[in-house]
């Protein structure tokens, strides 16, 4: 028999992501949180966030920190404060303490030593690990002395249970595969089976959305939901991310923190729709707006294979974010990677140039790295440097170049037609095509082959800057071989 849902009842949608705050945001994390993020908004609900702390061993504040401003970062708001699940741990004994009362759990006084003899049987007999319930049924009055006990709860021991899973469909275990849970462990902590229990009741949770490694803990759950009188939400387990090549991800296949992907130059908006067709289907579309994911995002279109990581994918979509973007923006996004490299800050000349060749810039990169890189030109001081096609060019095309100074020297006017009428008038003047002049006029102004319009870039440079590098170029390239 499936177990009726708290959306059964036509409860308000409530959807949470709870956290181990154990390190930083993974991109599988990222990537539960965001669909959580969109069925709330899809259907006008709430998104809540938890963080599970309650182990206090394995506790950073720092990885608290590190999980919030990567979801601000990547623009999934949550509704109210976040949740410490270690400031409610009250609350969850309380829980126990009723359970026990109500006869659903017993008080357990086996010893690590006879629970480890136990593990160890079942091992050599090639039986599952399970505890085999030896004070389910016990007198309280034959516990040992000295003995702290643990509270279990008592599972069912015949028949099986059935989920009605949203991405996986119906799955069944049957009752002997359930052995009773630790609710309160021999210290009075509770279990995180407890606690996430208690949370998602107490925070009306209605669907509970994440990875199918989970799915074996939504039975035990569901059994404390049962035992609480409580209705359990919708599960929905989705399927997990792989590397390329099909094995579970891991440190070896790279980026696992957003903040990695921050840093290496991604949108969050590419970013959110790169993680939303990891196992989300709408049709063929691929590039999907926030917008558009907000009104289309439901659970039906979760399939149930593994997604795999494909970071071409990612720069082709964050290209496009890139192209989309507002120019001050971007400008703005790549001003401290560039005042790293350079070793100070912009000035408000940098700033301006890098926002007058913004638009050009943008159409070929696929990161704010890239992005970065071929901006520098713009902002490098003088004597700028070349690479060596560039050196090549400039040496080659000296004479070429001198009338290009002289005539860009006389314009009256500093506009790209100008600048274009001017170079082209160099060219007709040598007998060769505007390429053969062109070429090495951005070898001179950028240092190197590559860059946007030339023209462009010289009318975002100034004349000033423009025939300062020129004049620079030329008074640096030596004479050709068996010049005089």
């Amino acid at each position: 028999m499936s177990t009726p849902t708290a959306a059964a009842q036509g409860a308000p949608l409530v959807t949470r992501f709870a956290p181990s705050p154990t390190g930083f945001l993974h991109i599988g994390g990222a990537r539960t949180a965001l669909f959580n993020w969109l069925l709330a908004r899809r259907h006008g609900g709430r998104f809540l966030l938890r963080i599970e702390d309650t182990d206090r061993a394995r506790y950073n504040e720092a990885a608290v920190a590190a999980i919030i401003d990567g979801l601000t970062w990547l623009g999934l708001d949550w509704d109210g404060e976040p949740v410490s699940q270690f400031a409610r741990r009250d609350r969850h004994r309380a829980a126990a303490d009723r359970l026990l009362a109500a006869g659903h759990a017993y008080r357990c006084y086996a010893t690590p030593d006879e629970l480890a003899e136990m593990r160890d049987r079942a091992r050599a007999a090639g039986r599952p690990v399970r505890y085999d319930g030896r004070w389910r049924d016990r007198d309280p009055a034959e516990a040992p002395a000295g003995v702290d006990p643990a509270i279990r709860l008592k599972a069912p021991t015949d028949g099986s249970l059935t989920i009605e899973d949203a991405v996986q469909g119906p799955v069944t275990v049957a009752a002997d595969q359930l052995d009773d849970m630790v609710l309160l462990r021999s210290d009075g902590t509770p279990t995180y089976m407890l606690s996430v229990v208690i949370d998602d009741i107490d925070m009306g949770v209605t669907h509970v959305v994440r990875g199918d490694d989970h799915l074996t803990n939504a039975f035990r759950q569901t059994l404390l939901y049962r035992a609480l009188g409580a209705a359990p939400p919708v599960f929905a387990h989705i399927p997990l991310i792989h590397g390329p090549d099909g094995a579970k991800l891991s440190k070896r296949h790279g980026a696992l923190g957003i903040e990695a992907y921050r840093d290496m130059g991604y949108l969050p908006e590419a970013l959110r729709n790169y993680l939303l067709r990891l196992g989300w289907a709408h049709g063929d579309d691929e590039i999907i707006s926030t917008a558009d994911a907000q009104a289309w995002f439901d659970l039906d279109g979760v399939g149930r294979a593994a997604a795999r990581l494909d970071l071409a994918k990612l720069d082709h979509l964050n290209g496009h974010y890139l192209r989309e973007a507002a120019d001050d923006r971007l400008a703005a996004d790549i001003a401290p990677r560039l005042a790293a490299a350079l070793g100070r800050p912009l000035d408000d000349g940098d700033g301006a140039r890098l926002l007058a060749g913004m638009d050009g810039l943008k159409q070929r990169a696929r990161t704010l790295d890239e992005l970065a890189r071929s901006a520098m030109f713009y902002v490098v001081p003088r004597p700028i440097p070349f690479d060596d096609k560039a050196t090549a060019l400039v040496v080659q095309s000296a004479p070429l170049l001198q009338d290009v100074v002289a005539r860009l020297g006389g314009l009256e006017t500093w506009s790209q037609e100008t600048i274009e009428e001017a170079v082209r008038g160099a060219g007709e003047a040598a007998g060769v095509k505007l390429g053969k002049v062109a070429q090495p006029l951005r070898a001179a102004l950028t240092g190197s082959t590559i860059s946007p319009g030339i023209f462009e870039v010289a009318d975002v440079l100034g004349r000033s800057e423009t025939l300062g590098r020129l004049a620079d170029a030329v008074a640096g390239a030596p004479p050709p071989a068996g010049g005089g």
